[in-house]
């Protein structure tokens, strides 16, 4: 009688998971997913997500068309309060926009419209560890010169919240006494890049992964100098570049570089789905881009591109939000007065 009861649980549970696999396959064949991003299109966000759209169908079941739309304004505010507010929690749309946000949220920013930890997220394809980088023409081409720069060194960032542009550069320059005017509003790294190469600006900061791809031949050719890394080790193409971190002088400033700084980067680029997104759904998409994250001709056209990759898990993002919002409220409210 035992033996007969598991051959019947057994042909049920076969039966059963040929269901579930159908209708997952059923739902995307034939959809169009849209991926939104908060920045202009020529940047590291729009790369990543063009990519993605190009590799990641082949990964979810069904094989929807994934196509991309940015919606620029405030540094991607802007996206990722219409992804939180107004897209549909369908399945079919999630938003590629600055992590950064949590710190806004965390500290009281005007114009947050979402609870950071209700998103769903999807993860991240890279994380956001920046370097500064400035013109030759600007004449800093050094930290030596520009701790001793008797005029502000003009900085473009995107606005308020952007963490590899706006938030890197305000917490390098609280923590280490630097010279710096900060220029924001611009609409991506793609309009920073053109506003340094006119002169408009001496430089700014976004992920090294990122910008050694698009920015590549003004820094080959020495037009633009890289002179400050904000990460905890140093990247192994830029052996002699200064950490801020070394230059901190005080325990404080340091804490400031490794908790503004270090500690979000892995959510800076997030990918997340609205709240009330099918949890099934979720998975699916959670599943394919960790595949296509390994996936060898998204990773080959990633190094074509001199694009980085460091793949963040929603998991893992998910506690790195929640660590955001346990941090020590003498450090947020250091950190707000700084960022806004």
């Amino acid at each position: 009688m035992k033996r007969i009861l598991f051959l019947t649980a057994v042909v049920a549970g076969m039966l059963f998971v040929p269901r579930i696999s159908s209708a997952q396959t059923n739902f995307y064949e034939g959809k169009t997913i849209r991926i939104i991003v908060g920045f202009s299109p020529g940047g590291g966000y729009d790369a990543l997500a063009r990519m993605l759209s190009r590799h990641m169908p082949k990964y979810i079941p069904g094989h929807p068309t994934i196509i991309v739309e940015n919606m620029t304004g405030a540094a991607s505010l802007v996206a990722a309060n219409h992804v939180y507010k107004v897209a549909k929690p369908d399945g079919l749309t999630f938003g590629h926009f600055s992590g950064g946000f949590a710190y806004s949220q965390a500290t009281g920013q005007p114009g947050i419209e979402f609870d950071m930890q209700k998103f769903v997220f999807v993860g991240a394809v890279a994380r956001d560890e920046s370097a500064i980088a400035l013109t030759k023409a600007s004449g800093i081409t050094s930290m030596e010169k520009w701790f001793a720069a008797k005029t502000p060194v003009k900085l473009g960032t995107t606005g308020p919240g952007a963490f590899g542009t706006d938030n890197v550069v305000k917490v390098v320059k609280a923590a280490l006494n630097l010279p710096a005017q900060i220029i924001s509003g611009y609409k991506g790294t793609a309009d920073m890049r053109l506003a340094a190469e006119s002169g408009e600006i001496d430089g700014t900061s976004w992920g090294w992964d990122s910008m050694r791809g698009t920015w590549q031949k003004a820094i080959e050719s020495g037009t633009v100098v890289v002179v400050l890394q904000t990460v905890p080790k140093a990247f192994p193409d830029l052996p002699r570049v200064p950490l801020a971190i070394d230059l901190a002088k005080t325990a404080e400033a340091k804490q400031l570089i490794e908790y503004g700084i270090h500690f979000p980067s892995k959510i800076t680029k997030t990918l997340a789905l609205p709240p009330g997104t099918p949890g099934d759904r979720a998975q699916i998409l959670q599943r394919a881009l960790q595949e296509t994250v390994k996936d060898a001709e998204f990773i080959a056209e990633a190094d074509k591109a001199k694009i980085g990759l460091a793949p963040v898990t929603a998991d893992d993002m998910r506690k790195t939000f929640e660590g955001i919002f346990k941090l020590d409220p003498g450090l947020l409210g250091k950190l707000k007065t700084i960022l806004y």
